[in-house]
């Protein structure tokens, strides 16, 4: 709050279907409900994770096209001028058309999120975009990412000054992920007592690269009979995982459940915990794993490695390597004193590292901090607009040349 009024917090998102960043953002709005007033914008339709929203949060959705929407901006522009916020804080490229709505908003404060890549781009290096986003640089009062791998990237791809990228890394509510249901989810999975169960959360996409997960399987069930792999989530590629398992010969021995809201119940069954993906922010399931004290094996890619500890808490591999995905499993199978090891020191290292508290005390005091300095330089408010508008036309003269982008 600044003096005695409650801060307007709008945040943007692409959706609110199930994800990472999207259930970040339920996190943090929930834990500053009574410090702030917040609304949420769909700039497509809302989702599962609406649900989770606390009753007073109102949610807006724009039916936004895909590609260049330039109604849809116009549409997110009039909701902002209506709406009145203190600070727009919108994530990723899905949503990133707030940052230039709610500069002819004249919203005082915009804050963009980078909170990882889609498979289109998993290395950030789309030329066009990054053009985009460093002529957007002048309307942003900060850029915020998850993991020190994306600042670097921002700064050192993109071009944006250093002063305007801060780091925020995700945070998990440890005791919410150590409930006592291990046998129930294990009945869930239809797995017996000594099977162990190899899993994964999250969307299925490409970028994630559940296909090579599945041949690791494949690999590690030939020496280890008791083996099943567990996939939680849904996306465009579940009808081609379903035809690999059958390929593979797996389809008896793998559980793709879709969608589910019990994550931590479904955790308490899983032995070892695997991220596989091409490219990452920093991935809220891993942290999630590591609270439930599951050892993680993960790829060495965007902010994995600043969360898993090799060889402490997990394992480290490069990405798209099946059979040396496959060995790194191996060594969790065949060892369970291993696994316990590796699992409690990374629960221990989620409470002391990222823990849900230390998060949002950090979002808490990004919003107050800034909303601050822009009361402060109000008397600079004339050029500054002048110079928002100019960067503005520029951005919309980019974005007009680039349709298909």
């Amino acid at each position: 709050m600044v003096g005695s009024l409650m801060l307007r917090i709008v945040h943007v998102l692409h959706s609110l279907d199930i994800g990472g960043t999207e259930n970040g953002v339920v996190n943090v709005v929930n834990a500053l409900r009574d410090e702030f007033r917040h609304s949420v914008v769909s700039m497509t339709a809302a989702g599962p994770l609406a649900s989770r929203l606390p009753p007073e949060t109102v949610i807006h959705c724009l039916n936004k096209q895909p590609g260049l929407d330039l109604r849809g901006v116009a549409r997110l522009t009039a909701l902002l001028r209506r709406l009145r916020p203190d600070v727009v804080h919108s994530r990723n490229w899905g949503a990133f058309d707030a940052v230039l709505a709610a500069r002819l908003a004249r919203v005082p404060v915009v804050i963009h999120g980078e909170h990882g890549r889609e498979i289109g781009d998993p290395e950030g290096r789309n030329r066009r975009r990054n053009q985009i986003r460093r002529l957007s640089a002048a309307l942003v009062t900060r850029f915020v990412t998850v993991s020190h791998d994306l600042s670097r990237w921002l700064v050192e791809h993109v071009g944006v000054a250093p002063h305007k990228v801060l780091t925020i890394h995700n945070g998990v509510n440890v005791e919410r992920f150590s409930p006592n249901t291990r046998d129930e989810a294990r009945r869930i999975l239809s797995v017996s007592p000594h099977t162990v169960v190899v899993g994964t959360v999250g969307r299925l996409d490409p970028v994630k690269d559940h296909a090579g997960l599945l041949q690791a399987v494949a690999m590690v069930a030939n020496d280890h009979a008791d083996v099943v792999g567990v996939i939680v989530g849904d996306g465009p590629s579940r009808g081609m995982l379903e035809d690999r398992t059958r390929v593979l010969g797996i389809d008896a021995r793998t559980r793709l459940l879709g969608k589910r809201l019990d994550i931590p119940f479904l955790l308490s069954g899983f032995d070892i915990f695997v991220l596989p993906s091409i490219a990452e922010g920093l991935s809220n399931t891993i942290l999630e794993a590591m609270a439930a004290g599951l050892p993680v094996v993960a790829t060495r890619v965007g902010g994995n490695p600043e969360m898993v500890d090799d060889g402490v808490t997990g394992a480290l591999i490069a990405p798209r390597q099946p059979q040396r995905l496959a060995q790194a499993l191996t060594a969790y199978v065949g060892d369970p004193d291993l696994r316990a090891r590796h699992g409690k020191a990374g629960r221990q290292r989620a409470t002391d590292k990222f823990s849900l508290e230390r998060m949002v005390d950090a979002y808490r005091n990004l919003y107050v901090s800034s909303t601050a300095k822009s009361f402060a330089v109000t008397e600079g408010i004339g050029r500054e607009e002048r110079l928002n508008l100019k960067a503005g036309g520029a951005i919309r003269e980019r974005m007009a040349r680039d349709r298909s982008d």
